[in-house]
């Protein structure tokens, strides 16, 4: 369990039930066991996994009132009270990881293969891709949106104009200029977009998790659930009734506290931010996705600081290691030429007859490797794309900036 990463802490008592007796110290709770140790001594008097735990109950005591109770499968009872902040907080953080232990599909350990470790790479690498193309898709949507905005005020500016030109030179003027005017040129319009199929409004949910919710302080937890969608965040109670909605842009900052808590805060001048904190025992699959979307307002905070094989690397980083990895085992699984140091000559038959990747593995490597590539290339082309719609946008606003001007100094010569 050392090697297990603390989710959360809590200063509480526990009853030793040989001695009769109540014992200070901490709850800690890692994804997979409960473990308490007694503040003076530092000893674990009590350590067992969550998959043995058949339930949890809120209980009171003839000596100390709000408990919690745990029940293992033989029929092993523990007692928990005079918990901090409160026993409700502590209650919905246990029984979230339980519950979501006991729905997790029963693991089976496999002897994993030196070539199912970088295929796992690599498919890892391909769905973040994926996802970074979803969240560029929805930008370029966005972007056609502002092009469409633009067109329509463009459109609006020549209705001003025609009825600025009626003003200026009404038709019973005797001298009016507007027979010896000719029609204008539509004016060009560049960078223009056509409107895609999909409706702006049905955005595409990136991932959804349950988590526990609270809001402020943290004094008053709700299960919950956090979806991630393209354009932000959505937090919902247990009744999936939406309790805060963040945009992209209005998201100041995220800190990661552990692997399965972080806090997401928004500034206001003048009132209080609006900030909450979530914990779920799936964090770990929405932080990468978090990363890529919100990679300049991330915070690992010390205690989120994690083992190497779950540790949040920056996307170069990620990507250097798995594309050295893949080149140096295809290399190798190949060509077939290993090259040892000198201290691990005596291990050159053993590797020479057990490849580091099978056939099999390389030729799944390969799949992969072509889908990367052309996600690569679309994501290249949309990019293309949308940098001739953004110099077009420029271009537009230059436009229609000029001509608002000339019609707001048209306008103030007839008053």
């Amino acid at each position: 369990m050392s090697r297990e990463i603390c989710v959360h802490s809590w200063p509480c008592s526990y009853y030793l039930e040989p001695e009769k007796r109540w014992v200070s110290g901490r709850l800690s709770l890692t994804s997979h066991s409960l473990r308490f140790a007694a503040d003076k001594t530092g000893e674990a008097l009590v350590s067992f996994p969550l998959s043995s735990v058949i339930e949890i109950k809120k209980e009171a005591s003839h000596f100390v009132f709000s408990s919690i109770t745990v029940l293992e499968k033989d029929h092993v009872k523990h007692w928990f009270s005079s918990l901090q902040p409160s026993r409700n907080v502590v209650f919905s953080i246990i029984e979230h990881f339980w519950r979501e232990l006991l729905l997790s599909p029963a693991e089976v350990p496999v002897p994993v293969t030196k070539g199912k470790q970088l295929t796992g790479l690599m498919a890892c690498s391909q769905k973040r891709l994926e996802e970074t193309a979803r969240v560029l898709h929805h930008q370029g949507e966005q972007l056609d949106s502002i092009t469409r905005g633009l067109e329509k005020m463009d459109s609006d500016l020549d209705v001003a104009d025609r009825l600025l030109t009626e003003l200026e030179s009404p038709s019973w003027w005797p001298f009016s200029s507007k027979l010896w005017k000719m029609p204008t040129e539509s004016n060009p319009k560049k960078g223009t977009a056509t409107a895609g199929p999909k409706a702006l409004g049905k955005e595409g949910v990136v991932v959804r998790i349950p988590a526990v919710v609270s809001q402020g302080t943290g004094y008053h937890v709700k299960a919950g659930s956090l979806t991630l969608l393209v354009s932000g965040l959505e937090i919902h109670d247990s009744s999936s009734l939406l309790m805060h909605r963040f945009e992209r842009e209005d998201i100041d900052d995220i800190k990661v506290h552990t692997p399965y808590e972080i806090s997401i805060r928004q500034r206001f001048i003048g009132k209080p931010d609006i900030a909450y904190r979530l914990i779920s025992a799936r964090m770990p699959e929405a932080l990468p996705i978090l990363e890529v979307q919100f990679s300049q307002k991330m915070e690992l905070l010390e205690g989120a600081l994690m083992p190497k094989s779950a540790r949040i690397s920056s996307p170069a980083e990620k990507g250097c290691t798995v594309w050295q990895a893949a080149s140096g085992l295809m290399d190798h699984a190949v060509h077939r030429e290993p090259c040892l140091a000198s201290q691990e000559a005596q291990l050159l038959p053993l590797q020479m007859s057990e490849p580091l990747v099978s056939e099999g593995d390389a030729q799944e490597l390969r799949q992969i490797l072509r889908k990367l590539k052309s996600l690569a290339l679309d994501t290249e082309t949309e990019l293309e794309r949308q940098d001739e719609a953004l110099d077009g946008i420029t271009a537009a606003v230059d436009r229609t900036t000029l001509t608002i001007d000339k019609h707001t100094r048209r306008a103030k010569k007839l008053t």
